[in-house]
């Protein structure tokens, strides 16, 4: 794996799904695993995880749905990311940190690409821009049917509301995105069942990482 700041030391895991699949209580679960394990773990997320990006994220999440449309919101994910890596990933690998990540850009291709309908070749171009060759070690997409969801999504429901407010066709051509994203490349890709309990989710995940990976 290279990026901008050389050959990374660490791991980079990633954690995708829809709206409500439970990406951020799993994170927490894995790190517990990974720690356990004797590894040093960051967790971050997308869009944020740096200052900068934290400040995009805000433009991102909060306000009506039709504040921008596909091509800004790309735009600014892709902005957000770089400062994400500059500032936060890249480094912490270098340390040899294991850093797993709720979201990357699988996300922006799912809702962006997928959801919005812009030209994936646009996405790919503005990763190869922002991102370079960089890529995560694994990706680990949580799978749970549209309506519950949107339903855990509703139960948690703060500020950040606007792609939660998006109609159901939307969501269904972003979860047909992360299935087509996992099947496109299985070297990277698994897909997780996230329909059971979060201990039966945790477990597969870790499983996962053990066999991908040798945590």
């Amino acid at each position: 794996m290279t990026g901008a700041q050389g050959a990374a030391k660490g791991r980079f895991i990633t954690l995708e799904g829809g709206e409500g699949a439970g990406k951020s209580t799993q994170i927490a679960r894995l790190r517990t695993f990974l720690e356990e394990r004797g590894h040093k773990v960051l967790t971050t997320r997308e869009p944020g995880g740096a200052p900068g990006a934290e400040m995009v994220r805000k433009l991102l999440v909060e306000g009506p749905a039709e504040r921008w449309d596909g091509i800004t919101e790309a735009l600014l994910h892709f902005a957000a990311r770089r400062e994400h890596l500059r500032s936060t990933v890249w480094p912490a690998l270098e340390r040899g940190d294991w850093v797993v990540s709720d979201r990357f850009a699988d996300s922006t291709v799912a809702y962006q690409g997928y959801g919005h309908g812009i030209d994936r070749k646009l996405l790919a171009d503005l990763y190869a821009i922002a991102v370079g060759d960089f890529r995560p070690d694994l990706t680990l997409i949580l799978d749970i049917p549209i309506e519950v969801g949107l339903s855990r999504a509703a139960a948690r429901r703060g500020n950040e509301t606007r792609y939660e407010s998006l109609p159901r066709e939307f969501h269904e051509r972003v979860h047909q995105g992360f299935h087509e994203i996992a099947i496109a490349d299985p070297r990277r890709c698994m897909t997780i069942d996230a329909t059971g309990s979060i201990d039966q989710t945790a477990a597969a995940i870790a499983a996962a990482v053990v066999a991908r990976l040798g945590a």
